[in-house]
């Protein structure tokens, strides 16, 4: 299953962006948006300094 942003914790930092081995994350109105291409390979989970990313 692919990474879920819960958009009330992300604060539009970008860590995640940086993380993904595969540029499928995007910031759409500040926020982190997981896009089809995702791998499930958790990158961004770590990334992330809010914790608001979970593999689903």
């Amino acid at each position: 299953m692919p990474a879920v942003i819960e958009v009330s914790k992300c604060t539009g930092c970008e860590s995640c962006v940086g993380a993904c081995p595969v540029e499928t994350i995007t910031m759409q109105a500040g926020k982190a948006v997981v896009g089809d291409a995702c791998i499930d390979c958790g990158a961004c989970v770590g990334a992330c300094p809010c914790s608001a990313i979970e593999m689903k």
